[in-house]
């Protein structure tokens, strides 16, 4: 069985989908309609932006799902996916190419996402860290020891782990897991505490745009970052739509889950390699690619 899974915040890179653009009359009409869309060129940021360009999240987050979803649909028939996931804002992604929510709703709701989350940031600032080497439940059992924010935010794979929080509590948590024997526990070059009770701001105001938002039954399972669990339903996938912001990223328990369910091979689409490596890390033998045009 065939997973696609999408990217995620971080995969970004200079003249990312200008292949696209040149090469498929498609792609170039979608790229073309989001420049509409968000009121901006993000085409021209996209194409021709230094990778500082890139890293504002306001730029990043549409990039990256243009960059996924224009390329799911110029696969065309060669994509027939028989599951799908996305990391964090690659849920997005993933629920657009499934069929649940159109292009045009997808790239709005990504791009009020992107802008309430760096809101958020303003409002407090925050951090993450990347804990690499300790089992999950010694990391949470860290992170609950200290005074203030700190939580468990993306598990990627086993024995890597990000955190997240305010800054001096994520700091703070980085000595105690070093302490404990954690082989690297680094700060992120990140704008905020994704995914941490800091995103609080920023869920209130997203919750109100995915109610708003048309969401239809996807044409196969969509494995969904807070359950970690196959969900067809349009009800479900607003609820842990609107509460991704403020809860862990289950990336561990939900490569394992499209395993468990019969997933054979796993095809990322989207910029970078970073989802087929974490496979690849539950199961070395793991069928693992990039989606091509």
């Amino acid at each position: 069985m065939k997973a696609y899974v999408f990217p995620g915040q971080g995969s970004q890179f200079p003249e990312m989908g200008k292949d696209l653009y040149e090469s498929s009359a498609e792609a170039k009409k979608l790229f073309d309609e989001a420049d509409s869309i968000l009121g901006f060129s993000i085409t021209d940021i996209m194409f021709n932006g230094t990778p500082e360009d890139l890293k504002e999240t306001r730029v990043t987050q549409p990039a990256i799902f243009l960059h996924s979803v224009i390329l799911a649909k110029v696969l065309g028939n060669d994509f027939k996916p028989e599951m799908v996931a996305g990391h964090s804002l690659g849920e997005f992604s993933a629920l657009v190419a499934a069929g649940a929510i159109t292009f045009q709703e997808g790239l709005k709701l990504v791009s009020k996402r992107a802008n309430a989350m760096q809101s958020a940031c303003d409002i407090t600032e925050g951090t993450m860290a990347a804990i690499l080497g300790l089992d999950d439940e010694v990391v949470e059992k860290v992170c609950m020891e200290i005074d203030g924010v700190v939580v468990p935010a993306n598990y990627n794979c086993p024995g890597q782990l990000v955190i997240s929080g305010e800054i001096e509590a994520v700091k703070k948590a980085c000595e105690k897991l070093t302490e404990a024997g954690a082989r690297r526990a680094m700060l992120l070059p990140v704008g905020g505490a994704f995914h941490s009770p800091l995103m609080e701001p920023a869920r209130a105001d997203l919750a109100k745009a995915i109610e708003n938002t048309v969401i239809k039954t996807p044409v196969c399972p969509v494995y969904q970052n807070v359950t970690a669990s196959a969900v067809i339903d349009p009800v479900e996938i607003k609820t842990n739509l609107v509460s991704q912001l403020t809860s862990p990223v289950k990336w561990t328990q939900t490569m394992h889950a499209m395993i468990a369910d019969g997933a054979t091979q796993v095809v990322e689409v989207g910029p970078g390699k970073v989802l087929q490596g974490l496979f690849k890390k539950v199961d070395r033998s793991f069928e693992a690619a990039s989606a091509e045009v």
